[in-house]
């Protein structure tokens, strides 16, 4: 049985301009309908076979939809959707996604809350998460650098469950002056998931967070590239997935260049076990999947 190659993190979304105010002036390429038919090409041409669709609307309608896809397409392997996490009646709220079984995890924009160590350590909110890690769903943990203390002291109290981190914690990979100051901070907050063996992370959304209105360089690469060292430094390579972002990724590169700087890396830093890990069964393990097709 070969390996199943996923790639675990991208967005499908019918583009209305209310519905996604975080879409920009300048971030045209965005404003349209981005769906399976759109990305199959992308992973075919990677030899991907899978996709893990993950909620960009903070609504229960967003996890219908991303449902529905998956129904569709059978490459959609599994859906991180989204829930009112702190409501009172959560549990019944999840017994009606209960007969969904590509629903494998949940997302908040955690990163958007103005007191992200408030949002997470909030008691209703603690409970809600308890209760998806009782009934075996990830949660997916998305983060500003800033941010990213909260979540290390998020992620050690919830350890009855996978937890993911998005996009490494989002460090600052530009070369804006105070670049090198935001990296070695966001290096000494990665540091504790060392010690969190239920929290994988997703070498994903990198490309958006270097200089991307002015292009990638050779300089932004080296420093993905150096995150992505310290990734596999603190979390080794069995809770390491590869994402590619998709669309949003298009800001600032094609999903050929994102795939190719992941596979670059990874071809010098990783030996066969490492990849397999990589490009697709960290993923299948923390999101409950086939490991195999």
């Amino acid at each position: 049985m070969q390996p199943l190659r996923i790639d675990a993190h991208q967005h499908f979304w019918r583009y209305r301009a209310g519905a996604y105010p975080w879409i920009g002036p300048d971030m045209a390429v965005l404003a349209a309908d981005h769906l399976p038919e759109d990305l199959l090409p992308q992973l075919q041409a990677r030899r991907m076979d899978a996709c893990i669709a993950v909620q960009a609307r903070a609504s229960r309608e967003e996890t219908r939809f991303l449902l529905g896809l998956a129904a569709r397409h059978p490459w959609i392997a599994a859906v991180v959707g989204w829930e009112d996490l702190g409501a009172a009646g959560l549990d019944a709220r999840l017994e009606e996604w209960g007969g969904q079984p590509k629903l494998r995890g949940f997302r908040h924009q955690v990163q958007d809350e103005p007191d992200a160590g408030h949002f997470l350590a909030a008691p209703a909110f603690a409970r809600g998460v308890a209760l998806l890690q009782a009934r075996g769903y990830a949660y997916d943990v998305l983060v500003f650098s800033h941010q990213l203390e909260a979540a290390g002291a998020f992620c050690a109290r919830h350890d009855a469950h996978w937890l993911v981190l998005d996009h490494l914690g989002k460090p600052p990979v530009g070369s804006a002056p105070d670049a090198a100051a935001g990296m070695a901070h966001w290096r000494r907050a990665l540091e504790p998931f060392r010690y969190l063996p239920h929290v994988a992370c997703k070498l994903s959304g990198l490309v958006t967070e270097a200089d991307w209105r002015t292009g990638l360089g050779a300089g932004d690469i080296g420093r993905m590239h150096g995150c992505l060292d310290a990734a596999l430094d603190v979390f080794g390579p069995q809770r390491l997935m590869f994402g590619s972002d998709w669309p949003v990724c298009r800001l600032a590169a094609s999903y050929a260049d994102v795939h190719g700087i992941v596979r670059q890396w990874a071809d010098q830093r990783l030996g066969p076990e490492g990849q397999r890990e990589l490009w697709g069964g960290t993923a299948a393990r923390c999101y409950g999947l086939p490991a195999g097709a």
